[in-house]
């Protein structure tokens, strides 16, 4: 039978979705992360592959699939992204393949081909936007060592840096303090130094509980890391508005990732945040790998 591949993959892990020929969803998998970097394209390949030949099996189908769209974190820049394209085509999962990055996949979910905004915070931050007049625009998402502001990741290293402040004397006392070398499992801040050179970015994000928690208590230090996150995010939206044409009004927002979505930390500050400009809020569980493979149909 004639199907497609729809796939979504970030740091934590990949998913791929089946679609038949008419659009109805064949089967879902999972596999390990994707994350595209210069030294990373074909662990990213062969994960994309894992999520793939699962969902061939759950299905009962035999690959190749007609197309796939494989929307991945770090896909936007070149050549690491035209190297797992590359891997993708000679591994036989399809006749033809696309890789984009994952934002674009849940936009793609969003909005399908219509305008809007989509504003992205988890371990990373980026937004994406479309307006009237078909351009893409993009604010963020350049990684944490010159972008994510906003992000989980940021909000870690933030907190990592409160702690140390108020060890010093640099800063106020903090009860990030406490919960902060906990969940390092270090026994004193001065142990947070080798922790952070071998830690991820999923570990140093996990701080942001802590961060939340401190904040909800009235700790003066966690409201300001989280203060300071929710404007950067706002100044990512603030950025697409200006830099597209011929939005509608009011502009259609989606949020998405552990930040913004559904009962996340930041969700209501940053709708706060953007008050100042009419949005049409869009109150929607996002599929990024469903978008993905919505695009792989208009592939065939």
């Amino acid at each position: 039978m004639t199907f497609v591949i729809g796939v979504d993959g970030g740091g934590t892990r990949t998913r791929a979705v089946l679609l038949a020929a008419d659009g109805r969803e064949l089967a879902r998998a999972e596999g390990p992360g994707a994350v595209v970097t210069s030294d990373t394209s074909e662990v990213a390949a062969r994960a994309v592959s894992t999520a793939v030949q699962a969902a061939a099996r759950e299905a009962g189908v035999s690959l190749p699939a007609a197309a796939l769209w494989a929307g991945l974190a770090g896909a936007g820049r070149e050549p690491a992204s035209g190297r797992v394209e590359a891997a993708l085509a000679s591994a036989g999962l399809a006749d033809r393949v696309h890789v984009a990055t994952d934002a674009e996949a849940a936009f793609h979910d969003a909005f399908d081909e219509g305008s809007g905004v989509l504003l992205i915070a988890g371990t990373g931050s980026i937004a994406l936007g479309r307006g009237g007049a078909g351009r893409w625009v993009r604010a963020g998402g350049w990684g944490q060592r010159v972008g994510d502001e906003g992000s989980g990741y940021a909000i870690g290293e933030a907190a990592l840096r409160a702690v140390m402040r108020a060890h010093d004397g640099r800063g106020p006392t903090t009860i990030l303090s406490e919960s902060v070398i906990a969940s390092c499992a270090v026994a004193s801040p001065e142990d947070i130094v080798g922790w952070i050179e071998r830690a991820s970015k999923g570990e140093v994000a996990a701080l942001v509980p802590s961060v939340a928690h401190a904040a909800a208590a009235g700790d003066a230090a966690a409201c300001a890391i989280l203060g300071h996150a929710v404007s950067e995010l706002a100044g990512h939206v603030a950025a697409i508005l200006r830099r597209a044409e011929r939005w509608p009004d009011p502009v259609p927002l989606a949020l998405w990732g552990g930040l913004l979505g559904a009962g996340g930390p930041l969700r209501a500050a940053t709708l706060k945040a953007l008050a100042a400009h009419p949005m049409d809020v869009r109150d929607i569980d996002l599929d990024p790998p469903a978008g993905a493979a919505r695009m792989a149909l208009a592939l065939r």
